[in-house]
């Protein structure tokens, strides 16, 4: 299971196992959510709606590299 980051609370991570289309899992205390990286998009969502924003938040900003990182794992 590759963490791709922790930051404020929260961990960015995916599975090594995978599927697409391509998403990220996110954690912060018992709350977790699945998002699409390409598009944002809020598959599953257990976080706090003010947990939620900031998670995209950290997303969008880190979408390039961990695009990256699952394209060279998945290679």
């Amino acid at each position: 299971m590759p963490t791709l980051l922790n930051k404020n609370g929260f961990k960015f991570f995916f599975y090594a196992n995978e599927h697409n289309p391509m998403h990220i899992h996110v954690m912060k205390g018992k709350g977790f959510a699945k998002i699409e990286l390409e598009n944002l998009k809020v598959v599953q969502n257990y976080l706090k709606p003010k947990d939620l924003k900031m998670a995209l938040d950290i997303i969008k900003e880190n979408q390039e590299n961990f695009t990256r990182i699952w394209n060279e794992w998945f290679s």
